[in-house]
Order: C-alpha cells, then sequence, then structure tokens
C-alpha cells in the first residue's frame, strides 16, 4: 500500500463519533493520532491485551473476531473505511475481547484514549455522542442475536445479499461482488462454511442467483425476498 499521508484532521472531524466536536477538540485529538500502515493479516489487536485507545479505518477492512477454540473462529463484526472499533474495552478500561485483523491492506488511524477521555470531559456534546454510538453498537450486537436465534439460515444470506447494494430497485437484476472470502461471511452470519455454501447452491438450483466466486448474479431481487416469505 502507498504510504501517502492522510489529512488527518479532516478525517477525524467527518468520522461520526467526532463528527460534533469542536475546531479546537479535533486539533487536541490529531496531535494524539497515529497514522498505521497494517498489511494483509496484521494482528491489529489481540483479544486479552490492554486497549491503549481506539482505531478509525480509512482504507481497507478489519475483522473482529474470537476464537471458539476449537481451531475456528467466530465474525463478530466487519469494519470498514470510516467505522472505528476498540471504543468499548477503552472506555471500560478492559482487556480487547475480540482480535482486530486485517483483511486486506488497511490504512488506520490510532487514536490515543486519554486525548478522548479528555474531551469526553471537557466537551458535555462530545459524551452525549459516545454515549450513543456505544448503546448503536450494542443495539446492533442485540438484533444479531435475534436473527441468529429467530431467522433461519436462509433468510440470514438472502438478507445479507440484498443489504450489499442499498441503491438496488424492489424487483429487477442486481451485482454483487462479496466484500470477503464466503467463509468470513458464513462466520459473521453464525453459519459454517459448508451451510452458507449449502444455501448459495440451493438459491441458484431455484434460479434465484448466479454464483461465479465472490460475484453473485441476483436475478430478480423481488423473487429473492420473496422467496423467504413463502
Amino acid at each position: 500500500m502507498p504510504k501517502t499521508r492522510i489529512p488527518i484532521k479532516d478525517f477525524l472531524a467527518n468520522l461520526p463519533l467526532f463528527r460534533e466536536v469542536v475546531a479546537a477538540g479535533i486539533d487536541r485529538l490529531a496531535l494524539k493520532t497515529t497514522e498505521v500502515d497494517a498489511p494483509r493479516e496484521t494482528i491489529v489487536c489481540r483479544r486479552g491485551c490492554c486497549c491503549g485507545g481506539l482505531h478509525a479505518v480509512v482504507v481497507g477492512q478489519v475483522k473482529l473476531s474470537v476464537d471458539t477454540g476449537r481451531g475456528d473462529e467466530k465474525v463478530i463484526e466487519l469494519v470498514g473505511p470510516g467505522m472505528i472499533f476498540g471504543e468499548a474495552a477503552m472506555f471500560l478500561g478492559k482487556p480487547h475481547i475480540v482480535s482486530a485483523v486485517t483483511l486486506t491492506d488497511c490504512k488506520l488511524l490510532r487514536v490515543e484514549k486519554e486525548a478522548v477521555l479528555d474531551e469526553v470531559r471537557r466537551d458535555p456534546k462530545f459524551a452525549q455522542r459516545v454515549i450513543e454510538s456505544l448503546c448503536y453498537r450494542l443495539h446492533q450486537r442485540i438484533m444479531d442475536l435475534e436473527s441468529f436465534a429467530l431467522r433461519s439460515g436462509t433468510e440470514r444470506v438472502v438478507d445479507y445479499l440484498l443489504c450489499q447494494d442499498l441503491s438496488a430497485t424492489p424487483s429487477g437484476a442486481m451485482n454483487i461482488t462479496l466484500p470477503v472470502k464466503k467463509g468470513v461471511i458464513a462466520s459473521r452470519l453464525n453459519l459454517t462454511h459448508e451451510h452458507f455454501s449449502r444455501i448459495l447452491h440451493d438459491l441458484m438450483n431455484e434460479r434465484l442467483i448466479k454464483v461465479e466466486g465472490r460475484d453473485v448474479r441476483v436475478l430478480d431481487t423481488g423473487k429473492l425476498r420473496a422467496y423467504c416469505a413463502e
């Protein structure tokens, strides 16, 4: 990855977490922010290690996961450009409960813990934004648990495919390139790789999708959506 420098202040100011921080606050945060070039498969942080700050993804994609102890892993979240990770452990003062590994060559920003905590103490609006951000992440995890417990594997896969292109029309064809390996997506959806592949095969047999490597063509979004409602 080319080691081009980025405008740290501008990037921080446009992150949802820091969007309402005053200019002087962004200046203070930027002084305690470090650019990190992380090639593919870099372990950015490891479960059980101390958390000294949060990370923001500028370019690339990061996998947050836990080792199941059986030689495989459970992917908790995929973090892409404009997203952050590590904030929960940072605010709690606890070790990381997930490991963060880059799935592609990444450029990250690491914001030091004390700089963020200082801004929380200085700025009540920022403190409120932090609470909102943490509540949003909690809401997402609860939605995940609801999906895993109450929705079939096929429903989860169909929802995932349809959410890959938010500009897609209610009916008609849609072309998708899966952003990561199928095994990673399967783990994120709480499925085994084999189960995920079987679901894709079943959808192909129903003539709802075509799959070639990571490229998926949804032949009709309306029919695919209706398939799970039958």
